[in-house]
């Protein structure tokens, strides 16, 4: 019933911009939808009720070109939940509905639901509450800017424009203290010494509108190419994530080369290797973050620093970190690198280790 209910508002949002259809062929529809949804069938589009099809209206292409991709993403959220009858309400930062008290959309764009755990963009929002498939969503959100795919015109002049050029890279305003990013990361159990020895060498920052921890990673020529950005709020759920725009994913975030190491130690993300270093107070090597499960960032500063000969994985210790370092371990040792794969002794990565450790000598179970 809750699926059907979202439904029915979907289907009021994708018609309220068409003039020529009348409002009781649009009761009847809501009613035969949420018949289907009671019964246990999917509800059939208004496409499919004028031609009697039973499969679901599709986009004409699947393939959508970066601009169409991110004027999707960047939906204004409460504008697109307003006009699919939800009831919107302010709650401090951040905006939610009546509707779904524990909804909370942050910066107009993003959502997350802390009743199931999920959150997302205006895309995933539609696919997981409307029952979209993503090209529909995508097609959905178009139609929503007044850029329906199927529109001639339109399509006509979005052929006719040239590719939009790559955003430049640049690293948020700087805040002029770092208490947030200090409070943020001791509360994930990260020494004091450790956050001071990474903000001193220019690794870590706050930034200065969000208040972000920002993780700047510096490329072979030492200019900052990247930034991992961290939410400081992140209660009842997962904080904010991602990259600064222009981010390149071949540098991630890096130690400081050390030419006296031939080993590289590669996690998932910065807070993962900081808490390896809290757990090993004299770690001294070569290491990096890759902020996702690519290795294009270990490829890059091997070849940067031939003499580096030893990678050492210490992925997450979950599905996809173990897949990733199967992946990645067979690659390198097939071209001539000792790989050594190094989980943490319980818990799925190294942060929750760590806390699960300190929470341990807290109570005085665990020694140093």
């Amino acid at each position: 019933m809750r699926r059907a209910a979202h439904q029915l508002r979907l289907r009021r949002f994708r018609v309220c911009g068409a003039a020529a259809r009348k409002e009781n062929d649009q009761v009847n529809q809501d009613t035969r939808t949420a018949r289907s949804a009671r019964q246990g069938r999917p509800g059939r589009s208004v496409s499919q009720e004028r031609t009697g099809g039973e499969k679901t209206s599709e986009p004409r292409s699947n393939r959508f070109t970066e601009q169409e991709l991110e004027i999707a993403r960047e939906t204004d959220l409460p504008d697109l939940l307003t006009s699919l009858g939800y009831t919107v309400t302010r709650v401090g930062r951040y905006h939610s509905t009546k509707e779904m008290d524990s909804l909370r959309i942050k910066n107009r764009r993003t959502w997350y639901r802390y009743s199931e755990r999920v959150g997302g963009d205006a895309i995933t929002f539609l696919q997981h509450f409307c029952g979209r498939s993503f090209p529909q969503a995508v097609e959905d959100l178009l139609a929503f800017h007044g850029r329906a795919r199927d529109a001639p015109a339109e399509r006509n002049r979005q052929t006719e424009q040239a590719p939009e050029p790559p955003k430049p890279f640049a690293l948020p305003p700087r805040h002029t203290d770092a208490r947030r990013v200090y409070a943020y990361l001791k509360k994930r159990s990260i020494a004091p010494q450790v956050i001071r020895g990474f903000i001193n060498a220019g690794l870590l920052y706050e930034d200065a509108e969000h208040h972000n921890c920002v993780f700047v990673g510096y490329g072979g020529d030492g200019k900052a190419a990247f930034a991992s950005l961290r939410g400081t709020y992140d209660r009842d759920g997962s904080g904010f994530k991602g990259d600064a725009a222009g981010s390149d994913k071949s540098i991630g975030f890096r130690l400081p080369y050390d030419p006296d190491s031939r080993t590289v130690y590669v996690f998932e993300a910065p807070i993962d290797l900081m808490s390896y270093c809290t757990l090993h107070r004299g770690f001294h090597s070569n290491a990096l973050a890759l902020c996702c499960l690519d290795d294009r960032a270990l490829s890059v500063f091997l070849r940067e620093h031939p003499a580096v000969r030893k990678v050492v994985l210490c992925l997450d210790h979950d599905r996809p970190g173990m897949e990733a370092a199967e992946r990645i371990g067979r690659k390198y040792s097939a071209e001539g690198y000792a790989v050594q794969t190094l989980s943490p002794p319980s818990r799925k990565d190294w942060n929750a280790y760590l806390t699960f450790v300190q929470q341990f000598r807290e109570k005085g179970a665990v020694t140093k």
